[in-house]
């Protein structure tokens, strides 16, 4: 397992955090989400065999999200 820690702009409030965890912790991999507002983070721990960076980082902007490079 692999932990990742990808940071995120755009979130703002309860509505953020249930959507960025309910779409990244429905991805085939992902064992856990934890979603910080304050410090504008998500981190996952997951398989990178099943759930790369690319696809987590791709799924969090499909929810309107910018992942900050």
């Amino acid at each position: 397992m692999a932990k990742t820690v990808i940071n995120v702009d755009g979130m703002a409030c309860e509505h953020c955090v249930k959507a960025i965890t309910g779409a990244v912790g429905a991805l085939s991999g992902v064992s856990g989400v934890a979603v910080d507002l304050s410090a504008k983070t998500v981190t996952v721990d997951h398989n990178p065999d099943e759930a790369s960076v690319e696809k987590i980082k791709a799924e969090i902007e499909d929810q309107g999200y910018d992942v900050v490079e």
